[in-house]
């Protein structure tokens, strides 16, 4: 019997898919399924307005979401600090698809998730992300082919059928097409695993 695939959309961006990684993985170790890993590149400003145009109560929102996601960190003895700015992570997102391709997905994961919230990674310098690419065991040059070259067409079609999924934020985990959005849904993720009969034995 093949492994059950649960879709999980994320993005190096978000704190909430920085804290839910851990617990995705254990998903795999509990039970007879295989994570599909989908980077979908958020876009801040239409859910919470530019910087320099936010509302009041668009800034609440911000304010809360890193107070509430440091509180999760500090449960899990991991370290968020929040951006000095909107970051666009389509190469770190094209970097984790091309890990995924070249068969080394975890490393490249872990260390971009965990140094981008230490504020230790520029995700929007090339050179940058073609070195850690280098120093978790991928080709740094195959992976600047990459972004020039299948990368953004690849990205796009996660875009894509993120919109066919009605995708509206991460980390956003599917069971059978049904949607468990934020790292605190996990919970009702082995739930449905369990009523599904898929824990290992």
């Amino acid at each position: 019997m093949g492994l059950f695939t649960i879709p999980l959309y994320f993005d190096y961006k978000s704190a909430y898919s920085h804290l839910a990684k851990a617990e995705a993985y254990r998903l795999e170790e509990d039970y007879r399924v295989r994570l599909e890993w989908l980077p979908y590149v958020l876009d801040i400003p239409a859910a919470l307005g530019n910087v320099e145009t936010r509302t009041e109560m668009e800034w609440r929102k911000v304010r809360y979401s890193y107070l509430d996601a440091r509180r999760w960190a500090n449960t899990r003895g991991l370290l968020v600090r929040g951006p000095r700015k909107i970051f666009d992570s389509s190469l770190a997102c094209m970097g984790g698809l091309y890990a995924m391709q070249q068969g080394n997905f975890r490393p490249y994961h872990d260390a971009v998730f965990d140094r981008f919230w230490k504020r230790e990674l520029d995700i929007e310098d090339r050179q940058v992300m073609a070195a850690l690419c280098a120093e978790v065991g991928l080709d740094g040059a195959g992976f600047l082919a990459y972004v020039e070259e299948d990368g953004p067409r690849e990205l796009a079609a996660v875009r894509e059928r993120a919109e066919k999924d009605k995708v509206f934020g991460v980390p956003m985990f599917f069971v059978r097409g049904e949607p468990f959005w934020g790292n605190d849904r996990i919970d009702w993720v082995r739930k449905r695993l369990d009523e599904l009969e898929l824990r290992r034995r």
